[in-house]
């Protein structure tokens, strides 16, 4: 039975839960007011009556522990700046284009990589322990729920392995298919440019930093070391397609769920969407976390406005 839809925006007189966000990540989460006791109990209640809950996350989850995202109002890159995200098409074709890249995420990788799961990340890592969560799909490339050792997880736009128990980000040879370990390739361009100096400056989303074109001239971009290609971070560029084996995966594991909770995402992209409109036709119910608008409201039974981390950490899986 499908609930009155509800949307749900905390009152200003809500008392704060704490989150285990990092310091200062509080620069990159969207002005809201604190979540009510009664959103929480709503959502509680939604929570409950699933056994086997399939959740999406996006880049809000990230923002408490100190990623900033694309779209947030008001502190979003987008909104705060003229930075715009690599482009498939123009990775793969310009070599000025993946020197840019590669010069800005040589920079930015030592803080990216050291970004820590939150209390959002931990909740729902709990909630799979205690077989509430049946499968999680992150719109991410931060590897911040392979940190925490989900198991039952499909990143959707990046892929991240276990390699002795520590979550590694890799990267593609687009000529022969080779896969490597990032922090493989942090070692290559340290060896390749050893007098290569750039002040950092503030962390995208996807790992690279704010550099100016002039300090990027002269740095120097490994080849794949089996066949001289071109390598390429494994993630889902913007206007890049995700496998279609992903995909059908993802859909098989959304027919395994009996409803759909949304965390921290405006599900601007179709590549994230699409699972929402199967769960439309699908008639299955669906709840969405998220301080902003997002583009599945019209689907949504129940949305709870605030922060992620706030919000998850103070429910009951069970």
């Amino acid at each position: 039975m499908r609930l009155p839809r509800r949307l749900l925006t905390p009152p200003p007189a809500a008392v704060r839960r704490a989150s285990s966000g990092s310091a200062g990540a509080v620069s990159f989460v969207p002005a809201c007011s604190t979540t009510d006791r009664r959103s929480v109990e709503r959502l509680q209640d939604f929570v409950s009556r699933a056994s086997r809950l399939f959740v999406i996350s996006g880049a809000g989850l990230s923002t408490e522990s100190g990623i900033p995202d694309y779209r947030s109002e008001g502190v979003g890159l987008y909104a705060r700046t003229d930075r715009r995200p690599m482009q498939h098409a123009e990775f793969v074709r310009s070599a000025k284009s993946r020197q840019r890249y590669w010069a800005r995420n040589f920079v930015g990788w030592p803080q990216f990589s050291s970004r820590q799961p939150n209390s959002a990340h931990e909740a729902l890592r709990k909630w799979e322990q205690r077989g509430k969560l049946h499968w999680l799909v992150t719109q991410n490339v931060d590897a911040l729920h392979s940190k925490t050792g989900h198991e039952r997880l499909t990143e959707l736009h990046g892929c991240a392995h276990r390699c002795v128990d520590i979550c590694v980000l890799r990267v593609l040879c687009l000529g022969c298919g080779d896969i490597s370990p990032r922090t493989e390739l942090q070692t290559r361009f340290v060896a390749l440019n050893p007098d290569w100096r750039a002040q950092t400056g503030e962390v995208a989303p996807d790992g690279d930093v704010f550099i100016e074109d002039e300090l990027v001239l002269n740095f120097r971009v490994p080849s794949c070391e089996n066949c001289g290609g071109v390598l390429k971070p494994e993630v889902t560029f913007f206007g890049d397609t995700v496998n279609k084996g992903t995909v059908q995966f993802v859909h098989d594991r959304l027919g395994e769920s009996d409803a759909v909770l949304v965390v921290g995402s405006s599900l601007q992209v179709y590549s994230g969407y699409r699972f929402l409109l199967a769960a439309g036709d699908r008639k299955m119910p669906v709840a969405i976390v998220n301080i902003g608008s997002t583009r599945a409201d019209h689907l949504a039974e129940l949305k709870v406005i605030g922060r992620c981390a706030e919000v998850l950490s103070v429910m009951r899986p069970l």
